[in-house]
């Protein structure tokens, strides 16, 4: 897997606030629930989204999480350098130092195109793109559920 498993909780969290097409506070716990993510280690990935300035939070009964911008505004490139940095945009695939064009590893060219790609998708989609294929298709969140039972 490219992605941390924190990265990939925190596109999943973000996809599910950005299907809500709600201005309301999502509670913590109900996405936590609904996604099948650890409350705790869920609440540790958007408070990291909420420093870097992607989620606001309300404390109280009616508190929770929701994107401070359109999901259309945010795009995926966004919420992977939040979490995960760019180590995956800029690092040899083999994890060799130096790698690059004048000592390339035996995969360094393959990778670059493949990363290339990869950096171009996650620019280009953004959340709410997603969400509403997700909910088109009803596509997968979870193991056993997809978007419309969320």
């Amino acid at each position: 897997m490219l992605l941390s498993k924190s990265c990939v909780y925190a596109l999943r969290a973000s996809l599910y606030l950005a299907s809500k097409n709600e201005n309301g506070y999502i509670p913590i716990r109900e996405m936590s629930e609904k996604l099948d993510i650890s409350f705790h280690f869920l609440t540790k990935i958007l408070q990291q989204l909420t420093s870097e300035g992607m989620l606001e939070s309300y404390k109280g009964p009616n508190g929770g999480v929701r994107l401070t911008r359109s999901g259309e505004e945010i795009s995926l490139m966004e919420v992977v350098l939040a979490i995960d940095g760019d180590y995956m945009l800029t690092e040899c695939a083999f994890g060799l130092p130096g790698c690059g064009v004048m000592k390339p590893c035996p995969i360094h060219e393959k990778w670059a195109e493949t990363r290339d790609n990869i950096k171009y998708m996650l620019e280009s989609t953004s959340l709410t793109e997603l969400s509403k294929k997700g909910k088109e298709f009803n596509l997968r969140m979870t193991a056993d559920g997809g978007f419309n039972d969320i």
